[in-house]
């Protein structure tokens, strides 16, 4: 696999766009969709955010060919939410953002879900 996704030919050279980049646009706009509370990393993505360094990419990886790209994305679904309409949401908001800002096409994202937050889940234990 390359270093960069894309390799865009123009008449004054190659333009040249890192995975990196892809992986931060399509982390963004998968943080903005309602119901995903958080991207799920791994080891070095956590180890990244202890020491003080917030990575845009995370949970978020990226298989790049000359000019398509193929997207896995990790996300935790806030408890509640309906997880296929998450998914959708993501895939098409991923899609887009990264085909408009790059030039590239997205041939697939794929979300896994890796987890369910209970944050602000009220129990009938704790209401006792």
């Amino acid at each position: 696999m390359s270093l960069q996704a894309g390799d865009i030919p123009t008449e004054l050279g190659n333009i040249k766009i890192a995975e990196e980049v892809v992986a931060i646009i399509a982390g963004l706009a998968a943080a903005e969709i309602e119901g995903v509370t958080g991207m799920s990393g791994g080891i070095a993505g956590g180890i990244a955010e202890m020491l003080g360094r917030k990575s845009f990419s995370k949970g978020v990886k990226v298989e790049a060919g000359e000019s398509q790209v193929v997207i896995d994305i990790s996300i935790i679904v806030k408890y509640g939410v309906r997880i296929p309409d998450v998914a959708w949401k993501i895939q098409e908001k991923c899609k887009q953002a990264v085909e408009s800002m790059t030039g590239l096409e997205v041939k697939k994202v794929n979300v896994n879900v890796q987890g369910v937050s209970f944050d602000n889940v009220k129990t009938e234990a704790a209401e006792e």
